[in-house]
């Protein structure tokens, strides 16, 4: 746009400049009686030209910028809001956002286990301060107060309303009362729209140490290296609650098993945002949000600016794991669950 003002400004004093500075050299020697100079009129024809093709540049910069920016309305216009504005609150340490994977019961896992419903599979909060990322897992497993309920449970099920539909403002609300973070804005995908956005930039690259599987989520990469991903292949990897390696001819199951599945999915998260940002082509990324959008929900306090400030942001950082210390117990009722562990104040600060 700036240059397109420049061209017309340029174009203005081109047209304008004989008609500001008076008559032409050719005028002036005949009012004199002197005899006139030779015909300019190659040089006109050169302005002229040169004046027409700026205002064609000129044009086609304003259309283009013009219809940019009604895709990019469009786009956004098709992404669902989520009212959670009266839940969302903002603290003195940068910007920060909570970052949930839907996964609604699709899994083999899920299938078998009669599991329905809308669950939060995955949930991050990515803090942005002064051009600086860093990332915090909030493991699905971690024990914790209900604020629609008032009773104890996974964090996952804060999600959750009565009738198993989706709360994320219940969600926000638990993150914020029970880990004492603000949340400015909230981003949600459905896993299912991970293929699609993978696809968009022609996959992505994970190195394997060593051969893996999972027969739940339909993750096979039969041998070891840097393996170029799919869309589908992708979803398999960062779904992937029984990640098995082949070592030594032997198979041996992810001992780690959630915190295993965050450390890849956040392995998925930076090469996912590396491909982003090495797309300079707007058209690219346009075309890659129009195919996430319709799993894509946000607050409805972002705006159309602040989703893109946000995603050219995602492409410059290189967000900075920080880990929450927790220790595994069982309830009284068997579940496996986490509580937040020592040393858990000085992480969550970095928050705050």
């Amino acid at each position: 746009m700036t240059l397109a003002l420049f061209a017309l400004v340029g174009l203005l004093l081109g047209v304008g400049a004989e008609r500001l500075i008076g008559p032409g050299r050719d005028a002036q020697d005949a009012a004199l009686g002197g005899a006139p100079a030779p015909p300019r009129r190659r040089r006109r024809s050169k302005r002229r030209i040169l004046g027409f093709g700026s205002l064609v540049v000129v044009v086609l910069l304003l259309a283009g910028t013009i219809g940019g920016y009604l895709w990019a309305k469009s786009v956004f216009d098709k992404i669902e809001k989520v009212d959670v504005s009266a839940q969302l609150g903002h603290g003195s340490n940068g910007t920060n956002y909570l970052l949930v994977g839907s996964d609604n019961g699709r899994t083999a896992d899920d299938q078998r286990a009669g599991v329905s419903g809308a669950r939060s599979d995955t949930i991050m909060v990515l803090n942005i301060k002064d051009g600086k990322a860093k990332m915090l897992s909030l493991n699905r497993d971690l024990w914790v107060d209900n604020p629609r309920t008032g009773q104890k449970g996974r964090i996952n099920a804060t999600y959750q309303d009565a009738d198993g539909q989706a709360d994320p403002g219940n969600l926000i609300t638990a993150v914020t009362q029970n880990f004492g973070i603000p949340v400015d804005h909230y981003i949600e995908i459905d896993f299912v729209s991970f293929g699609g956005l993978v696809d968009s930039f022609g996959g992505i690259d994970v190195n394997f140490p060593n051969p893996a599987f999972d027969l739940a989520s339909g993750l096979n990469q039969p041998e070891a290296g840097l393996k170029h991903l799919d869309g589908a292949q992708a979803l398999a990897y960062v779904r992937s609650r029984h990640y098995t390696e082949v070592i030594d001819g032997k198979n041996v199951q992810d001992p780690t098993s959630d915190l295993g599945r965050v450390q890849r999915q956040q392995v998925f998260l930076r090469e996912i945002m590396s491909k982003a940002g090495k797309k300079r082509n707007p058209f690219t990324l346009l075309s890659a949000a129009s195919k996430m959008s319709n799993g894509l929900r946000i607050d409805d306090d972002m705006s159309m600016l602040d989703a893109a400030r946000f995603a050219w942001s995602m492409g410059k950082l290189n967000p900075e794991t920080v880990v929450l210390p927790t220790t595994p117990r069982t309830t009284s009722g068997g579940a496996a669950i986490l509580d937040v562990g020592d040393g858990a104040d000085a992480v969550l600060a970095q928050f705050r």
